[in-house]
């Protein structure tokens, strides 16, 4: 693996936040001026977050890949002395496959917190592990597990685990599409924002993603990837649907640099406490490979 420098610019889950009340508006800017500063600054590589990034790569010959972030930011950069503004940011990740023959595992983990003011804003986490048996055929079987919080938003913790059946449907040096179905078993504590009571839900839900993978000229390439679940909540008597995906479009513009773009969303049509139900991520930044 090559080691690598990025220097990206990023606007994280900003639907989250509620309006600020006008006689604060001037320390909201000191805060929204910090938040952009400390983004601006991370030092992380532009992928798809999701456990489909690894295989996204273009160099899949090798039997083991990894990529590892570790970034830290931490700064007073206020505009007012009176109204000091405190901003600390870090940010995890660590990605592998490992592939020695007819089977691949895979872990994909990451973390994300940003803390204003002794505030947290930002609190997010995962770790996904996943075996695909028999990758090279047209028609693998895959086991998976995962841990996640966002505490930000209420969820700790989201525990999972299931398996589903891939179909690969084209192959070919240019483009690559692929769909998947499959069942898991989902556990969820969510605090509620307004009664700040906890409710813990169990369901089994049906999980179904298509993922595709198109190299459109010599220099960009374009990765997407869509999942779709539902489940049945006996205690509400609803069925709770979820749509999550990534759009990744990467421009190789010399054989060490190249421009990176992201966009990754969730959507859920009932969630179990009152949040917000459409969350996404952009993010687009500058790679340098040595």
């Amino acid at each position: 693996m090559e080691p690598f420098f990025c220097v990206k610019s990023s606007w994280r889950y900003l639907c989250r936040f509620r309006p600020f009340p006008k006689r604060a508006s001037l320390k909201f800017i000191h805060i929204a001026l910090c938040i952009v500063f400390t983004f601006l600054i991370h030092t992380v590589q532009g992928q798809i977050l999701n456990i489909e990034r690894l295989r996204l790569e273009k160099d899949t010959t090798k039997s083991f890949l990894a990529k590892g972030i570790l970034s830290l930011n931490a700064n007073n950069r206020s505009a007012s002395e009176a109204e000091p503004v405190q901003v600390f940011g870090i940010n995890t990740a660590l990605n592998a496959l490992y592939q020695p023959g007819q089977h691949a595992y895979i872990f994909v983990g990451q973390t994300d917190y940003l803390n204003i003011n002794d505030n947290d804003v930002l609190n997010f986490g995962f770790a996904h592990f996943r075996i695909n048996f028999l990758r090279d055929r047209k028609i693998s079987y895959e086991v998976f597990s995962q841990y996640s919080y966002d505490a930000f938003r209420g969820l700790d913790p989201r525990l999972l685990g299931g398996g589903s059946i891939r179909f690969q449907l084209i192959k070919t040096e240019k483009a690559d599409l692929e769909i998947s179905t499959g069942a898991f078993y989902e556990h969820e504590t969510w605090k509620n924002p307004i009664t700040e009571e906890f409710v813990e839900v169990g369901l089994w839900k049906s999980s179904n993603y298509v993922k595709y993978q198109k190299t459109l000229n010599d220099i960009i390439d374009l990765n997407t990837i869509i999942y779709y679940q539902v489940g049945y909540d006996g205690g509400a008597e609803v069925f709770r649907h979820r749509v999550s995906g990534s759009v990744n479009i990467n421009t190789q513009f010399t054989r060490i640099l190249s421009l990176n773009t992201t966009f990754d969303m969730s959507y859920e049509d009932k969630p179990i406490v009152p949040v917000t139900k459409f969350i996404f991520s952009l993010k687009t930044g500058l790679a340098v490979n040595f």
